[in-house]
């Protein structure tokens, strides 16, 4: 169990860290995790890559989530081994021989996603012919308000996907749908096109579909990308469902993004300062990759043991992480009080998604220590208090 704090200035002042920390919150991942059980009319599958530590998990699970979208047999293990009789999903579209029986195997995964005929001769082939299987067909969709666009990799165009469905229904098994509006998507209209979508795909190929997956999708919130509410995202979605007039279909969604990020801080410290530059102990090898692949930006507040910042005076910095390597660097630069020095410390908020998970060892460095606290990071406009520790 993570050692537990009131607040992240009880964090600085008493562990004095050289080192970063990950502030988990997990009231606000249990309440997320709620609303989203209790808003969406189907299953909620928490996409694991997003961030897989086995406490943010747990929140989560306490939560009410009970369904996991995995990628590997070994986020499978990661869910069964935490979770015993938990229901987990394969949702990988290309998945090798050896991950495909596993998975069936020793695992006892029934749903799949394939976006080609080949993926779907490699699963029934390594289940043994097996028709108690769930195969979604995962349909390509068009960029809308995304940051990230997981289409440009995955998914079948429209018509292919009507007659992967066909084959689907001709081998016997249970056919699904399922879609993915890319990562960070910050408005609700993806999702509309997208059932538009899979609405010709079920006319055309007149096969009856047991299950949609609306996938993933929904947005943090950052300083430079504001996505629109849970609460829209949910009435639109809801809107499909009822314009698509599928009753006995189970519908599925795949957030991760929206559940983890304003769970979780990071504080890091300063550890070297050249006039607007300044030198901390993590960086985009670490948890702060996404602010170069997103561009995302996140919330930050400083903090200090000893003494005030200047309440009236900020400068732009240029923000190092700890590598030898000189691309390690925050492409936007950060405002931050003027006489920000050496030892102080920077809390970067909303941080709770792909930033554990997708961390590196590179040069001997890698963000692993994680408390908690009871206090919400308190804003994300990147207007910060003035603070500092009695």
């Amino acid at each position: 169990m993570p050692r537990h704090f009131d607040t992240t200035f009880d964090v600085v002042k008493e562990l004095k860290p050289s080192y970063p920390v990950y502030c988990l919150r997990p009231n606000i991942l249990r309440e997320t995790a709620q609303r989203f059980v209790e808003m969406f009319p189907g299953d909620v599958l928490y996409a694991v890559k997003c961030n897989p530590h086995p406490e943010v998990m747990r929140y989560l699970h306490e939560g009410g989530v009970r369904h996991f979208d995995t990628a590997s047999p070994e986020e499978i293990s990661i869910v069964r081994r935490q979770f015993p009789g938990m229901k987990a999903y394969f949702m990988h579209p290309v998945k090798s021989r050896d991950a495909i029986r596993n998975a069936y195997r020793v695992f006892g995964i029934d749903h799949y996603v394939i976006d080609t005929a080949e993926e779907l001769e490699k699963i029934r082939e390594e289940t043994e012919g097996d028709t108690n299987l769930v195969i979604h067909v995962r349909l390509a969709t068009p960029p809308a308000g995304a940051t990230y666009n997981l289409s440009a990799k995955f998914g079948a165009r429209p018509m292919v996907a009507a007659e992967l469905l066909k084959k689907v229904d001709e081998y016997g098994y249970h056919a699904g749908l399922c879609f993915h509006v890319g990562s960070q998507c910050t408005t609700p209209t993806g999702y509309r096109i997208a059932v538009e979508l899979i609405r010709q795909v079920v006319d055309f190929s007149g096969v009856k579909v047991k299950h949609i997956d609306v996938g993933g999708g929904f947005p943090g919130q950052y300083m430079n990308q504001r996505g629109a509410s849970l609460e829209e995202f949910m009435d639109e979605i809801k809107d499909c469902i009822r314009w698509l007039d599928m009753p006995d279909t189970t519908y599925m969604c795949e957030p991760g993004r929206a559940l983890v990020s304003s769970g979780i801080s990071l504080i890091t410290q300063v550890h070297l300062r050249k006039e607007d530059t300044l030198f901390i102990n993590d960086g985009v090898y670490g948890s702060l990759s996404e602010t170069v692949t997103g561009q995302l930006r996140y919330p930050v507040r400083p903090l200090r043991i000893e003494g005030d910042f200047d309440p009236e005076e900020t400068l732009e910095f240029t923000i190092y992480g700890p590598t030898c390597d000189n691309m390690d660097v925050l492409p936007a630069t950060v405002t931050l009080p003027a006489d920000i020095r050496e030892g102080d410390w920077i809390e970067f908020g909303h941080i709770g998604a792909y930033s554990n998970a997708l961390a590196t060892h590179f040069n001997g460095f890698h963000p692993e220590v994680q408390v908690t606290v009871s206090e919400a990071f308190p804003y994300i406009d990147g207007e910060f208090p003035s603070v500092a520790l009695d």
